[in-house]
């Protein structure tokens, strides 16, 4: 993938925003059309992650090419790569957990026009909770160690999202709130900008937060994301090939589709309430805040309408001293690590999923 500067980028680039998933979206409208098939499709989406998930819905459904084909990487994929990156997500999942929720969704609340998705469904506003820690599992699932294994659940977790965005794009269009000149709901440019929210912003985030990433790491957990945007249905056109055009294609959408914009603002407060309501230290909003601007940048942040503060130098300094001296403690076998992390992660919210 290499973007072209000027008119030829953003003529790409608007072919993308008129382009969703067909396969997907075929699917979706055969399904919701039949009832039964619908409350099938309903239950296997609220299921547990596992293998068995993916047997079931691959035998109901053997003529679907998609679904038949949702465990088979691409023919680029380095299995190698991917659990160097995993093992760098394991070794600083509490960090990568706390970016997603100070970086990296605001940083796609900023891209107004694919936010918008999110807040006419209100389902962020809602249940911001709910929907971010189903979010934050998901995450989990796709970055374990042996998720990309045949006992994995990565394949099942990702195809139960492809879904749920092909079902999205089905009510959007149908609830007559949708202005067709924002492109259409959960498009290929937009799909490609959260990836990169989700790998090449965090890495960034890691690295203002004092956590030391080699470019080898950095190229790791982006090619596991590359891998992941595949699977997802996102063209291999806008699926970078390194880290220098993974910042060529952020930068290119940041400057298409950020802006202010009243709903991105919405979303925001919604977030940083959220934030708030499970914040168990000693930090005040107004340190939340600052940290998320620090991280955001004020041009995205005022985009945001965030509040005008500044984390105080000395508390940035303490958490970085932190950070640094976190990285300095032993680690102990990757699959141990990542096991014990997630069981903790999954007792914070035991009215939503079993341990």
């Amino acid at each position: 993938m290499t973007l072209a500067p000027g008119i030829n980028n953003n003529v790409f680039l608007n072919s993308k925003r008129l382009l969703a998933d067909p396969a997907a979206d075929h699917f979706i409208q055969e399904v919701f059309a039949d009832p039964v098939k619908k409350a099938d499709l309903r239950k296997w989406l609220g299921n547990e992650p596992g293998k068995s998930e993916l047997e079931w819905i691959k035998n109901h459904y053997p003529d679907v090419k998609f679904i038949q084909q949702a465990n088979i990487l691409p023919a680029w994929a380095d299995q190698q790569l991917m659990r160097r990156g995993s093992a760098l997500f394991v070794r600083h999942s509490e960090m990568v957990m706390n970016l997603l929720g100070l970086l990296s969704l605001p940083y796609c609340y900023t891209a107004a026009n694919g936010a918008m998705v999110l807040y006419l469904s209100e389902l962020i506003t809602r249940q911001t909770t709910k929907r971010l820690f189903d979010t934050a599992i998901f995450v989990w699932e796709v970055m374990g160690p042996d998720a990309y294994e045949e006992t994995g659940s990565a394949y099942t977790e990702i195809l139960k999202i492809r879904i749920i965005h092909a079902a999205v794009r089905y009510h959007t269009l149908r609830s007559e709130k949708w202005d067709h000149t924002w492109g259409t709901p959960i498009n290929q440019e937009d799909m490609a900008g959260t990836n990169l929210s989700f790998s090449l912003i965090v890495t960034r985030g890691m690295k203002k937060l004092g956590i030391k990433v080699s470019p080898e790491n950095e190229e790791a957990f982006l090619h596991v994301w590359s891998v992941i945007g595949y699977l997802m249905g996102l063209d291999e056109d806008l699926i970078p090939k390194n880290k220098r055009e993974a910042d060529n294609l952020d930068l290119a959408i940041k400057n298409r589709e950020f802006r202010a914009s009243s709903h991105g603002a919405e979303l925001t407060q919604s977030l940083v309430n959220h934030i708030m309501s499970v914040n168990t230290s000693k930090a005040t909003a107004d340190d939340i805040i600052g940290l998320m601007r620090y991280l955001l940048g004020d041009e995205i942040a005022d985009m945001l309408a965030m509040k005008k503060v500044a984390l105080p130098a000395y508390k940035l300094m303490l958490l970085k001293s932190l950070n640094f001296l976190k990285q300095l403690k032993p680690h102990g076998p990757v699959g141990t690590s990542y096991n014990k992390s997630y069981t903790a992660f999954k007792a914070l919210n035991p009215t939503f999923r079993s341990a």
